[in-house]
């Protein structure tokens, strides 16, 4: 038997459009998951030629996360659902988290949205004794002095996974998280497209190389498999060494 092998299983991978997301939609469809994503863009062909997104072989559909009253009144596109995994993530630069506008707008995505994606969903979860996956940061373990909100973000985040790990455990839904480190991705474009920024950054990293999606998958993939059957309301860190 092969633990690692999701025939028959159904994902939904919110902000699986691009990045570390559609990172892992293709690892779980690899292993013969049937995947499902949700991104910002009209339709799947929006997405043609951009940087990290590759959508083939995914079920896309067009989801503004920020949009409670959208996720409430979604008719799901799937009949089971065995994998939620909560990947959508937004940052806003030049100090803009430091107003109003650009603090709620990151809030409202990457914090306030996974708890109405995760409720929406939980009615099939704990149908399926699924398993819910949050993605945050290890940005939620140290000060981001530029993106206060980006880090009150993530650091509500992991509490949202310990939390709603031990609130669903008896439902049969396993609810665990993933905190990547600096990923090669648009969202740290601000980082990695910039050489003194980038060697900077990755003189800070043990292993020497910034991570990649599938580094991330790789986490993934073990939380949402019979091997993490007693693995309950954790985050795994997985940054190369990054905040040891």
């Amino acid at each position: 038997m092969n633990d690692l092998d999701f025939t028959g299983k159904t994902a939904l991978i919110v902000g699986g459009s691009s990045g570390i997301g559609n990172g892992i939609a293709h690892a779980l469809k690899d292993r013969g998951a049937d995947v499902f994503v949700w991104g910002t863009r009209s339709s799947a062909t929006d997405y043609d030629g951009a940087e990290g997104s590759d959508l083939t072989s995914l079920h896309y559909e067009q989801m503004d996360v920020s949009d409670y009253k959208a996720i409430a009144d979604y008719k799901p596109a799937f009949e089971k659902l065995d994998m939620l995994i909560l990947s959508q993530g937004i940052v806003v630069y030049n100090r803009g988290e430091f107003e109003m506008p650009g603090w709620l707008k990151v809030i409202d995505t990457n914090l306030n949205s996974l708890m109405a994606c995760a409720s929406k969903f939980q009615g099939m979860l704990k149908e399926a004794n699924g398993s819910l996956v949050i993605i945050s940061s290890t940005a939620g373990y140290h000060a981001t002095k530029g993106n206060p909100a980006y880090n009150a973000s993530k650091t509500g985040a992991i509490g949202l996974t310990r939390t709603l790990g031990q609130a669903w455990a008896g439902d049969g839904i396993r609810v665990n998280g993933v905190a990547p480190g600096l990923v090669d991705t648009k969202l740290t474009k601000v980082t990695t497209d910039n050489p003194k920024r980038r060697d900077a950054a990755i003189s800070t990293i043990p292993q020497g190389r910034l991570g990649t999606p599938d580094d991330i998958a790789g986490a993934v993939l073990y939380l949402v498999s019979p091997l993490a059957s007693y693995v309950v309301g954790q985050t795994i860190v997985v940054d190369g060494g990054l905040i040891l």
